[in-house]
């Protein structure tokens, strides 16, 4: 195949830590200059194309509905929420973090912002409290990839652009999987803290107050996934509800910031759509590219010549996802793999949306691994630690969302369920 040369040269350009965008772009118009001879202004054109798409707007406005509810206090009553429930236990605050991260994960559809909102919080309280430092990072970036699998999910929507599937359905699908893996956090997390002697403080709030005071942000995912279930809206312009309500919220409700924080937290929303978009807009040219060369045919046709088990395929996947998102952020993933393995998987009848949620786990997943590791870095930059420190904790807490991973690999109900029940197209 043509294109092999020049996913070394990609390969070779992101072990230089060169960002993914450029990554993408200088191979991109490298093979088509040297291979197709087609005209530069096809990059120009199809990274156009691929960013006018309508469902595409609900990226920059759930980043913003993000900030804003970040700003906007809604993300701490949610973490007092969490803290009621779960803080009397063995690591209770370490228990909250991770509540804390799935109550908010609806709210930020981003693995590091989700750390970013809760472990700026819970990680100075935890080591405030005589955890070692390295594993309040450790539980703080684990419980952030919730971020990406709690529906509305950025890379959700950009697995559907990529692969025509139902973003509602993708939605409905995230949310056995959300909870099976907070479940596979918690459970270690309880134990070591029991070993360790971290424990848990009681919180004087009753229960019915903490659950009142965060009315307002329990409403949003209702108001949110209610309203596309409803058919009221649809996912993009659940989008542009969810920024009203949460500027709503922080300016007139809780009165967190005030109109002259609005050009602060834009201006922040705009560099993290301009980190995006470039990634989504060279990584669909590129895409393409591997399409023209008939990639995906010829490697779909290689592993069924070589490979007749359906559940070897899914383990030879999960592994190539798993390698893949230790050094590639999993927005870009998700727009080159697609092309790549999901007409492999579809010839075994694996369904798209099953594949998708797969995708995204295992991408998720590189969240926590180095050497790119996103969130770890965002949570060692909170707790002030060095990453070694991270890297050592975190190890039997990967090791348990590998085995949701396997759950969710091989378990099609995990995932299927809810989408199968409650979904009509």
């Amino acid at each position: 195949m043509q294109i092999l040369p020049y996913i070394g040269l990609l390969l070779v350009l992101l072990f230089c830590k060169i960002p993914i965008a450029i990554c993408t772009g200088i191979t991109t118009v490298a093979y088509i200059l040297f291979e197709y001879n087609l005209p530069l202004d096809y990059i120009a054109m199809t990274a156009f194309q691929s960013l006018d798409q309508f469902t595409l707007l609900a990226i920059p406005l759930f980043i913003m509905a993000g900030q804003f509810m970040s700003s906007g206090g809604i993300a701490r009553h949610l973490l007092n929420l969490a803290d009621r429930i779960a803080g009397a236990f063995p690591g209770g605050i370490a228990l909250a973090t991770v509540l804390g991260c799935l109550f908010v994960a609806d709210l930020t559809g981003s693995g590091p912002a989700t750390v970013a909102a809760i472990g700026t919080i819970t990680i100075p309280a935890m080591i405030e409290r005589g955890y070692d430092a390295g594993f309040a990072c450790a539980v703080a970036a684990c419980a952030g990839i919730l971020g990406v699998i709690i529906p509305p999910s950025n890379p959700m929507i950009v697995y559907a652009v990529s692969s025509d599937a139902s973003i509602g359905q993708l939605f409905l699908a995230g949310f056995i999987p959300g909870l099976l893996l907070a479940a596979c956090l918690m459970i270690p997390i309880y134990f070591i803290s029991k070993k360790r002697g971290y424990r848990g403080v009681k919180m004087q709030i009753p229960l019915r107050k903490a659950i009142w005071d965060a009315k307002w942000a329990l409403l949003v995912p209702v108001i949110i996934l209610g309203g596309i279930y409803g058919g009221i809206f649809t996912p993009t312009e659940s989008a542009a509800v969810a920024c009203l309500y949460s500027c709503f919220v922080g300016l007139f409700v809780y009165k967190d910031f005030t109109w002259k924080d609005l050009p602060f937290i834009i201006s922040r929303t705009l560099l993290l759509i301009g980190a995006i978009m470039p990634i989504i807009a060279f990584a669909t040219v590129f895409g393409q590219v591997i399409t023209l060369d008939g990639v995906p045919t010829a490697l779909a046709r290689t592993v069924s010549e070589n490979i007749s088990s359906y559940w070897e395929v899914l383990l030879l996947i999960s592994g190539l996802l798993l390698f893949v998102g230790c050094f590639m952020e999993a927005l870009a993933g998700i727009v080159l793999l697609t092309p790549l393995l999901l007409p492999m998987v579809t010839q075994y009848g694996m369904d798209p949306v099953h594949f998708g949620l797969m995708l995204i786990v295992n991408l998720a997943i590189g969240l926590v691994t180095p050497p790119l590791g996103i969130n770890l870095f965002v949570a060692q930059s909170i707790g002030k630690v060095r990453i070694s420190e991270v890297i050592t904790s975190i190890i039997p807490l990967i090791i348990c969302l590998l085995v949701g991973l396997a759950l969710i690999t091989f378990i099609p109900d995990v995932t299927m369920l809810l989408p199968s029940i409650f979904y009509h197209d």
